[in-house]
């Protein structure tokens, strides 16, 4: 059968045992000393050769729909096996002819994010009940990559942190003007105005982002500093001193990079400096995971650094430091996983059993797309001056540590 070949082409390390709708079970790989039995029952005939077309899509709507289920292991140890061993490559008949074929056509598609369409994009995901979000984000809802200089850290130092680092390297003065282009829940705008006295404008595409970032710079006596605004960026007026941009970029598309940059340059002074923080992918220009494009974030996709710089260098911006952060955005998504499944049945109150499958697969898959599969987060600094930065990277860490020292202080 379609599945059974598929899993003994990539199954190599480690074991796996499929049981299908008549009871029997086939094993795939070698068991190995040490690593944990991964077993799933199929109760659908016709997952036998959805499974082995296109896995990529119909794992997830399985798992969703109960008809793939967990019988030893978890979700995880599961998704981990296969990944683990399919590595960059696409899994099934169905994803290697989009990525050999199909890979502009479907950009073409599915990354046209117009004004209208963008909007609805971001309510998808963004709109949920605020509630749901407090079950595993941080305190402070902040939903991107953290950073974890230290080992040990937990999910709330590491996002400060991140906080920490991105400040640094806006070399922030008091009485600056800061774009935040996709605020979120305001977070970042807020850290930005105390730490060092700026003023803050965020812009969103979320109405339920929107209320709950106005409310909390009220909460905080923030608001004559900060403030939001249900805005595009293809729409924004004005000039910035700074701007960031942290985990918006991925619902930008590839056919809007030329825009994106070139709506960046013209919003930035003079003098003025950029951050983009951003998730990519190592292998090369892709497409997004069918089964996230439709369920979790339509519209976007991670782009390789290929199809990104370009558009920088064609906006005629200065790409003034490049970092590359590996594993961080898998040890931020295995916290909220677990804190996730520790409040599952608080989730199932808000919503059903079905989006908590959906979730956990959304969480897990995530996890080990940046184990195993080549995603990554880079953080660029941009200029339009190239005498806007200090010549050495120096700067970057003297401020971070005052910024650190300056929050212990105040604690």
């Amino acid at each position: 059968m379609l599945l059974f070949r598929f899993l003994r082409s990539i199954i190599r390390h480690g074991h796996l045992t499929v049981i299908d709708t008549r009871g029997q079970p086939h094993h795939f790989g070698s068991e190995t000393a040490g690593q944990k039995a991964v077993a799933v029952r199929l109760t659908d005939p016709a997952l036998e050769w959805k499974l082995g077309l296109h896995p990529g899509l119909y794992a997830g709507e399985a798992y969703m729909d109960g008809t793939l289920q967990m019988v030893e292991g978890s979700l995880y140890d599961f998704v981990d096996l296969v990944t683990r061993n399919a590595g960059f490559g696409h899994l099934g008949p169905a994803g290697a002819f989009v990525q050999r074929v199909g890979v502009g056509l479907q950009r073409l598609i599915q990354q046209r994010n117009p004004l209208g369409r963008s909007r609805r994009n971001v309510a998808h995901h963004y709109d949920l009940s605020r509630q749901f979000y407090d079950l595993f984000l941080d305190a402070d809802r902040q939903y991107s990559c953290a950073y974890f200089p230290q080992p040990g850290m937990s999910l709330e130092q590491a996002q400060e942190a991140k906080k920490r680092h991105i400040a640094a390297k806006l070399l922030l003065k008091p009485g600056l003007h800061v774009l935040d282009i996709g605020c979120g829940w305001g977070g970042m705008a807020l850290t930005l105005a105390r730490l060092a006295d700026v003023r803050v404008t965020g812009i969103t595409l979320s109405t339920e982002q929107l209320s709950i970032a106005r409310e909390r710079a009220a909460a905080a006596g923030l608001s004559d500093r900060v403030r939001f605004d249900l805005c595009d960026y293809r729409e924004l007026p004005g000039r910035f001193d700074r701007i960031v941009s942290v985990g918006m970029f991925e619902h930008v598309g590839v056919p809007q990079f030329p825009t994106f940059f070139a709506r960046l340059r013209d919003l930035l002074e003079d003098d003025g400096v950029a951050l983009l923080h951003a998730i990519g992918r190592t292998e090369g220009p892709g497409t997004t995971n069918p089964w996230i494009r439709k369920y979790i974030f339509p519209g976007g996709y991670s782009p390789a650094l290929s199809e990104v710089t370009p558009a920088v260098e064609r906006a005629g911006l200065w790409l003034t430091d490049m970092e590359i952060w590996r594993l961080h955005y898998a040890e931020t998504v295995r916290h909220w996983r677990e804190r996730f499944l520790a409040r599952r049945a608080d989730a199932k109150a808000l919503y059903d059993e079905r989006f908590c499958r959906m979730w956990e697969f959304y969480l897990v898959g995530v996890e080990c797309a940046f184990r195993h599969q080549g995603h990554m987060v880079f953080q660029m600094q941009l200029a339009r001056d190239v005498s806007a930065l200090p010549l050495t990277r120096d700067y970057m860490l003297i401020d971070e540590r005052r910024i650190e020292a300056q929050q212990i202080r105040a604690a």
